[in-house]
């Protein structure tokens, strides 16, 4: 096997074993290239169908082409698709686009806060209905006990010192200094109860890996990556007032792939043009011992 081989199949290895292990599962989707290939590696993983809930929380502030793109895939591969709103902090305007809140404190709102109460089922819930193709409440409210995520180690600071099967506790408030040792791929996946686990199968890979799988495999990816004719394109995606793009030429996964291997990002960050990052300090520790992504 090649590497792009290796970590595939190490991936695949974890989603069944995360299924396997945890009877409330579901896996995040923001529709960005990483937790788009975590899709994919999911479809491969239970030969074309994924048999659990895709959430996705919507601050209601993505690029529209991000929506547009989630919709179209949900209804051509069928998937679970659940999404979930701080519909509170949007009535109130408590945002920073509504000049109320800070880049972090909208997060911790729109993101942090939308997100356990998605997944502890006390927020509502928007399922797909693929007959229509509009959302509708959906009706289960129970927790999710755990749940898959596309986080890579490379990508931010604090992700480094994440683990494959990570718990947190009820709050879903990470402390990392109780992450469980992982040697010699041996994962803990019993925890006591109350334990909200988050399971993160891209830990390994590099922004570098995922553009050679999204190459190989021709993953359908949002075209905001790629360079529309204004020598840019977005490198992470995520809030639109809150998102820079880069200066880059790259039409395609080939262009983006050489320059990686060239060295044009070598010193600067995945996520530099995301501004609630420099915000929070150059990384997102605070917020994600908070339970943020």
């Amino acid at each position: 096997m090649d590497y792009l081989e290796q970590i595939e199949h190490k991936s695949i290895h974890i989603i069944r074993e995360a299924y396997s292990n945890f009877k409330n599962l579901a896996m995040l989707w923001s529709i960005g290239k990483d937790s788009t290939v975590l899709l994919w590696l999911a479809r491969k993983a239970f030969f074309g169908h994924v048999p659990l809930p895709l959430v996705h929380i919507d601050t209601s502030y993505k690029i529209p082409e991000m929506i547009e793109y989630r919709d179209r895939l949900a209804m051509e591969w069928k998937l679970n698709l659940v999404y979930g709103q701080n519909k509170e902090a949007l009535a109130n305007k408590n945002t920073f686009p509504d000049g109320n809140a800070t880049r972090i404190e909208c997060c911790s709102q729109l993101k942090t806060k939308a997100l356990q109460d998605t997944l502890h089922g006390i927020g509502t819930r928007y399922k797909i209905d693929h007959d229509t193709g509009k959302y509708e409440i959906w009706s289960n409210n129970e927790p999710f006990t755990g749940v898959i995520v596309g986080v890579r180690a490379d990508e931010e600071g604090s992700r480094s010192k994440e683990r494959y099967f990570s718990p947190r506790n009820v709050e879903n408030n990470w402390e990392i200094s109780a992450q469980p040792p992982e040697f010699w791929n041996q994962y803990k996946t019993e925890f006591a109860p109350g334990t909200h686990v988050r399971i993160h199968p891209l830990l390994d890979w590099t922004e570098l890996n995922i553009w050679e799988y999204i190459e190989r495999e021709n993953i359908p990816t949002v075209s905001l990556y790629y360079d529309q004719g204004e020598k840019q394109r977005y490198r992470s995606l995520g809030c639109y007032p809150c998102t820079l793009a880069v200066e880059s030429c790259a039409k395609n996964p080939v262009d983006i792939i050489e320059e990686l291997k060239t060295g044009k990002f070598a010193n600067i960050a995945e996520r530099s043009g995301r501004a609630q990052d420099k915000d929070d300090g150059g990384g997102l520790e605070s917020l994600r011992k908070g339970g943020y992504m």
